[in-house]
């Protein structure tokens, strides 16, 4: 309790050129990009590595044909070394084990890499710690986590064949990330993995927010106008399309403020009692109990509850009233119970939304069509689900299906289907030559439950010409004599409709050695 006091004292000192409303500051989906394109981490600089000790965590293939990801601790010290490769693996097993990144983990490839900081934690009220790459909050409320060495993390992710895409671990139990160039998350127990695959999901797929409040709104999972959506293949009624479900927000505050049983927190709203029924988002941080706290619409209970599993980390809660907010001004009010918290229970963030009935917004969570999203300014962009994808709800542990086939599109765009190839001439003159794929459809290593498949083409010295018998196997038998082969490797999977780039469709030639 005494550390997460000292981490919240004066939280109202975060610096407004960031943006009051900004949970993550998110650098945008170019952000591993300079203005020439040349990608950011690959720029040289003159700054030496830190020393590196990595431990591989997940590994599914080697580091030159899988994309890789380097945890890269910050605020451990030198007694906190195994600390850090706990916290790291149970990271890289939360995002992969069942969900989130499961269906791709044959692409990828977890690492843990350790460099001793001098002090332990992150900085606060925008000043880091003497830390290897100087993770801090901006001021003290639980939400960004910001760098100060970049050239530091930087040439830590050079210095390695184990880094594509750095993530930087701060040593603190609390909520805070970041996504972009430097994914940043903390090795909070129950917040740091939600933090982790929502930021990962800026980082690698390069789309947007998809809650209400942010600043962000673009890529595959977002549309400035119905006609515009990008995921229009995943729509689950097309003929119904686009129809925009209906729902408005009367209400969004960012209070970032410190409660006290002195005096209650409260805002006026409006409504124009149109909507069927209405949820209230909110959240806090610092509490302990259920009794501690108490949330108030016009004076009415709307039934706040801790959630026990977070204790007094920061959490997001969804509290869905099934009935309609009359027309008029409403006033929500959220009231300090427990005095031995003053100092420490924060109120974050809040909204209220409101819905349409049945035939005007539909709850279903695996529905995709058109829903909106309000920005920062009230802004409307639309989304494709309603709750199911993690880029909304950062406790879930899903994404969506335009954002499911941004990931694999991202990911295999760098790699080849072929792992290896193996050359074995025999006495007549014909070689025998083998593939080694990528392990999905039939040579994932564990049961796999979606359709996916490889084709496999074979050609001769002709590359109009198909040695047919060959077709679908990952051998075939070149004659004696020829020089060169080609193969055309084609993946497919249910979790892709669209591929504009050509991605899933590889062709390459071959030297008979």
């Amino acid at each position: 309790m005494n550390t997460f006091k000292s981490l919240l004292v004066g939280a109202a000192t975060a610096r407004v050129a960031l943006g009051q409303y900004c949970e993550h500051q998110w650098e945008g989906k170019f952000a591993n990009h300079d203005v020439d394109g040349v990608p950011y981490l690959q720029a040289r600089q003159n700054v030496p590595p830190p020393p590196l000790e990595i431990q591989p965590l997940i590994v599914s293939g080697p580091t030159s044909n899988r994309v890789n990801f380097l945890f890269l601790g910050d605020g451990y010290t030198e007694d906190e070394k195994d600390k850090f490769f706990a916290d790291a693996l149970y990271l890289a097993n939360n995002v992969t084990d069942g969900q989130t990144f499961v269906d791709v983990v044959p692409l990828m490839n977890f690492w843990a890499g350790f460099s001793p900081s001098a002090e332990s934690g992150v900085g606060t009220y925008g000043t880091p710690r003497d830390t290897v790459y100087g993770l801090y909050r901006d001021g003290t409320e639980l939400r960004g986590l910001y760098y100060d060495k970049p050239e530091v993390a930087r040439a830590a992710c050079q210095s390695t064949d184990t880094c594509d895409y750095p993530i930087l671990l701060g040593n603190d139990p609390f909520y805070g990330g970041l996504g972009g160039t430097f994914t940043v998350t903390t090795a909070s127990p129950n917040s740091g993995p939600a933090v982790l695959r929502h930021e990962l999901g800026h980082s690698i797929i390069g789309v947007g927010e998809e809650y209400d409040g942010g600043e962000v709104y673009e890529g595959v999972n977002a549309a400035r106008s119905p006609a515009t959506a990008p995921w229009k293949q995943w729509y689950t009624d097309a003929s119904a399309e686009p129809k925009v479900e209906r729902s408005n927000m009367p209400i969004q505050a960012y209070p970032w403020t410190l409660l006290n049983v002195t005096s209650a927190w409260s805002q006026s709203f409006a409504s124009a009692g149109t909507y069927a029924t209405h949820l209230l988002q909110v959240s806090v941080s610092g509490m302990t109990a259920t009794a501690d706290l108490r949330v108030d619409i016009d004076g009415r209970d709307v039934g706040w509850r801790i959630n026990p599993a977070v204790g007094v980390d920061r959490f997001i809660y969804n509290i869905k009233i099934d009935e309609p907010l009359a027309p008029g001004q409403h006033v929500i009010t959220v009231t300090l119970l427990n005095e031995e918290l003053e100092g420490t229970a924060q109120l974050c963030n809040l909204e209220v939304l409101e819905y349409g009935g049945e035939e005007e917004f539909n709850f279903d969570p695996t529905y995709h069509g058109l829903y909106p999203t309000f920005s920062s300014s009230n802004r409307t962009t639309y989304r494709p689900t309603n709750d199911l994808c993690l880029m909304r709800s950062t406790y879930t542990g899903n994404f969506c299906s335009a954002c499911i086939e941004g990931l694999w599109l991202s990911l295999l765009g760098p790699l080849s289907f072929v792992d290896n190839v193996t050359q074995t001439t025999g006495p007549d003159g014909a070689t025998n030559v083998t593939l080694e794929l990528l392990p999905l459809a039939q040579f994932r290593q564990v049961p796999y439950p979606r359709a996916e498949g490889y084709e496999i083409l074979w050609y001769g010295a002709d590359d109009g010409v198909v040695l047919a018998e060959w077709t679908n196997s990952t051998s075939a038998l070149i004659a004696a004599g020829t020089e060169e082969f080609g193969v055309e490797v084609r993946f497919w999977t249910e979790q892709v409709r669209v591929d504009e780039d050509g991605v899933l469709v590889q062709k390459a030639r071959y030297t008979v050695v």
